[in-house]
């Protein structure tokens, strides 16, 4: 166990390695479609655009079961690509996000590996890794995940949920950090989900003395704005700032990121997150939370349940909403190159296997 696990870093990059082309074609092409819609919204049915944005759609959802389905290959070969995947899509159901998706991956290569271990006789080999191993392994990793881990995320999301209500609004500036660094913590995961809908719900109700959301309201959209945009905009930038401390698909996924954050995808900072997330998820964090800060100590306001600056044309105090943007990124690009070191490219990052004893597609009834 120790030995499997002592290349995790090297799993997870090729993880994300293969996720990559997913989060910027998806996340391009939905970018696109907000942007070309001409507002903070999905695009209105029967149009050309919606379709746009399901396809984009269609590729981010994919993202976190490839991101399980090669982590597990990484660790186990090809017979760990369906019950990682498959962990990851239900991980992604019951909203684990991303981060239970990196868990399902690890789950899945560990089961596959000690399941390819079991001594059977000549006759079996040919079709365990095909048959056997990945629906024993899907069996064994989506009961996992369905059974044991979806029933606790469940309720600490209530709970959360109960706790960030009574928080109230007494306090801009810790609401600011709270709602700053859930946001950026699981990048369009549960946590941030629940930050989002807080503030959603506050835009959404309506003063019936004034016909709008309360000015507090539309505050703390506008700090939730700010946080949502900041990961991946201050990831592109940290690529940008310091090259050498990041591999070419990052610096891909760097410039498809800023797109992305500019129109409210989270989700693009998630494959920085996912290889290196001891330095990058702290980054994140402390750059959304001092964004979200900045907007409510600049009295911005957001009336659109969305983030990113395509709200702008919709938004109060816009040079403060700009402005704590540009401070939430900086502080994050600046933070996670402080702590990164520089990398040297490896082409090879588990995409080949040694092991050729158990891979074979050769099906042999002899």
């Amino acid at each position: 166990m120790g030995e499997l696990l002592k290349d995790t870093r090297k799993h997870l990059m090729t993880g994300v390695s293969y996720m990559i082309p997913f989060v910027v074609a998806g996340g391009v092409l939905l970018a696109l479609s907000v942007l070309l819609s001409g507002s903070a919204a999905v695009p209105a049915e029967g149009t050309k655009l919606l379709d746009l944005f399901n396809i984009g759609a269609a590729g981010l959802g994919l993202m976190v079961p490839i991101l399980a389905g090669f982590i597990a290959f990484s660790m186990a070969d090809r017979p760990g690509i369906a019950p990682g995947a498959i962990g990851g899509y239900l991980a992604n159901q019951i909203g684990a996000g991303f981060l239970g998706g990196i868990v399902a991956g690890l789950l899945a290569g560990i089961v596959v590996y000690y399941l390819k271990k079991i001594k059977v006789p000549s006759i079996m080999r040919s079709v365990m890794p095909i048959f056997v191993i990945p629906l024993v392994g899907t069996f064994i990793v989506g009961g996992l995940v369905v059974w044991v881990v979806g029933a606790p995320i469940a309720g600490i999301m209530a709970g959360m949920k109960a706790w960030l209500e009574g928080l109230g609004t007494g306090n801009l500036i810790v609401l600011g950090i709270v709602l700053g660094g859930m946001i950026a913590f699981d990048m369009g995961g549960p946590i941030n989900k629940v930050a989002y809908g807080f503030g959603a719900a506050m835009v959404g109700t309506i003063d019936p003395a004034t016909g709008m959301a309360s000015p507090m309201a539309l505050k703390i959209m506008a700090a939730i704005g700010v946080a949502i945009c900041t990961p991946p905009i201050g990831m592109g930038v940290a690529t940008l700032l310091a090259p050498k401390k990041y591999t070419e698909e990052e610096k891909e996924a760097g410039k498809a990121g800023i797109l992305m954050g500019m129109i409210g995808i989270t989700e693009g900072a998630i494959p920085f997150a996912a290889a290196d997330p001891i330095r990058v998820i702290p980054s994140i964090i402390v750059g959304s939370a001092a964004g979200a800060v900045t907007a409510m100590i600049m009295g911005a306001g957001n009336p659109a349940p969305w983030g990113g600056w395509i709200v702008l044309p919709v938004a109060t105090g816009k040079i403060g909403y700009m402005v704590a943007t540009l401070v939430g990124v900086a502080v994050t690009a600046i933070m996670v190159n402080v702590l990164k070191k520089p990398v040297s490219e490896q082409q090879n990052t588990g995409s080949e296997s040694t092991d050729d004893d158990s891979d074979e597609l050769d099906i042999s009834f002899e």
